[in-house]
């Protein structure tokens, strides 16, 4: 862990759309920041949009596609009225004045962007990530007017000015972290010097054209991670409205504990495999440097929540149960398969050309069929993709499908070489009368996951979480 004790530290500290969604979310948790600098740390702000703002912007850029200006306008007023009645109580006089002013031009923007789509009837990748970026980039100014208001200097910037560089993949960017991290040392340091605490857009960087991109849902907490790097600090504060990570989604067991600690290795398998706490992709950027994030209760500040580094801790050999749904299976089978490799590499491919991740694979030792699971929303498309692709049948004669699925992932660093994981998690799943459709564990030995239908996913997380006494 790279804290370091007695001197001032340099954090950087991110709140979620729950903890922006209002004035006296906001002013809660400008306080956290408050608190920090009067230490003397550097503090970096990265903040999401208020809650469901991205939602209602994805939904404005559809009903401008589709003709429906009305509804548009309406929800464009609605998202007026929050953000201005925030500012009202957020801030006085010239303060005010200037957050109102921001909000106001970022809205008559936004409305420009809204009736090109209408006009064209076109809504493209590249015009729906600028129609989103709205979101984070009104409640950044509201931040700063909180911070501001409360006797520390402040500024707000977007992620692109920040200089986070991406590629042009709109809608899920991946950043290039060379180029970033020049540029953001290069805006941000100077900055932190001053004495100035930086409030930063989640979500948003820019392409080298300068083109606003998007990392993809959750991609706040990948934000803060990416700056993190570049600034090299001293740790990363996630601050959500939980205690931190737990054993498992309470909304399905009501008896999941917080994990006190917990690996890069584990998080990111977790994150994979349906845990929301986290973007899959935020601790790919401090792994390297070992900067520790914690992730923690804005609302009750003093519980340690949880802590993510190079090792986890605790005698536990699964820490977690997670559990995706809105999936379905993809079986292809066939004798002509056996033997023959390429069929394997065109599935695949044929899939990747159609945009369709998979999710999970499983293939039969016969090497005469393999399972996959495909996002719902993607099953059509990928069932005709492959049908296409082996409409000889002389490899593939059968490809079928099961909807209405839900992976379910053990997740633990302990269960590697430990005998006896697979047999428990079966059993118990056994026990409660689920039926088990597909399954997988990866080389690593970090996680073992399987399918079953949905109708059975809460009955499995709880017969697993039960048999691995994760609630004591």
């Amino acid at each position: 862990m790279k804290l370091k004790i007695g001197d001032n530290m340099r954090v950087v500290m991110k709140f979620g759309g729950t903890l922006m969604d209002g004035a006296e979310q906001i002013e809660n948790s400008a306080n956290l920041v408050v608190e920090r600098v009067r230490k003397g740390d550097e503090v970096v702000v990265v903040v999401s949009a208020m809650a469901n703002v991205t939602d209602d912007l994805v939904a404005m850029g559809e009903g401008a596609r589709i003709g429906d200006m009305e509804r548009v306008r309406k929800k464009i007023s609605e998202l007026e009225k929050r953000h201005l009645e925030a500012a009202e109580k957020l801030s006085k006089g010239d303060l005010r004045g200037e957050t109102v002013s921001k909000i106001k031009s970022l809205l008559d923007i936004l409305n420009q962007c809204l009736t090109g789509v209408f006009l064209l009837r076109e809504l493209t990748p590249r015009s729906k990530d600028l129609i989103v970026s709205f979101g984070e980039r009104l409640s950044a100014p509201l931040m700063k007017a909180a911070l501001v208001s409360k006797g520390i200097k402040a500024i707000d910037l977007t992620g692109g000015e920040v200089g986070i560089i991406t590629d042009s993949n709109y809608g899920n960017a991946k950043p290039l972290l060379n180029i970033t991290e020049v540029m953001v040392k290069d805006r941000l340091l100077p900055i932190l010097k001053g004495g100035v605490t930086p409030v930063v857009t989640g979500f948003i960087g820019q392409d080298e054209n300068g083109v606003v991109t998007t990392l993809g849902r959750g991609g706040s907490d990948y934000t803060a991670t990416i700056l993190a790097s570049a600034l090299e600090a001293d740790e990363v504060l996630i601050w959500k409205d939980v205690d931190g990570i737990m054993t498992a989604d309470p909304k399905l067991v009501p008896s999941a504990k917080t994990i006190p600690t917990l690996s890069y290795a584990e998080v990111m398998e977790m994150a994979y495999f349906g845990a929301k706490v986290l973007h899959p992709l935020t601790v790919t950027p401090v792994q390297e440097r070992r900067i520790p994030i914690r992730i923690a209760n804005a609302y009750n500040p003093s519980n340690p929540g949880t802590i993510i580094r190079e090792k986890g801790e605790g005698t536990k050999k699964v820490k977690a149960v997670t559990a995706i749904k809105d999936l379905s299976i993809i079986t292809t089978g066939g004798a002509g398969m056996i033997g023959v490799p390429s069929v394997v590499a065109r599935v695949f491919s044929t899939l990747s050309e159609n945009n369709i991740n998979v999710t999970m694979i499983s293939q039969s030792s016969s090497q005469a069929n393999i399972s996959m699971v495909v996002k719902t929303v993607d099953l059509e498309r990928a069932l005709k993709a492959l049908k296409v692709e082996f409409r000889n049948g002389d490899l593939i004669r059968d490809i079928h499908a099961i909807s209405k699925v839900a992976v379910i992932a053990i997740v633990g660093e302990g269960m590697r070489g430990t005998k006896g994981i697979a047999a428990k998690t079966f059993s118990a799943v056994a026990e409660a009368g689920v039926n088990v459709l597909t399954i997988a564990q990866g080389s690593s030995e970090l996680n073992i996951s399987f399918a079953v239908l949905e109708e059975d996913m809460q009955k499995a997380v709880e017969a697993v979480h039960r048999a691995f006494e994760l609630d004591k």
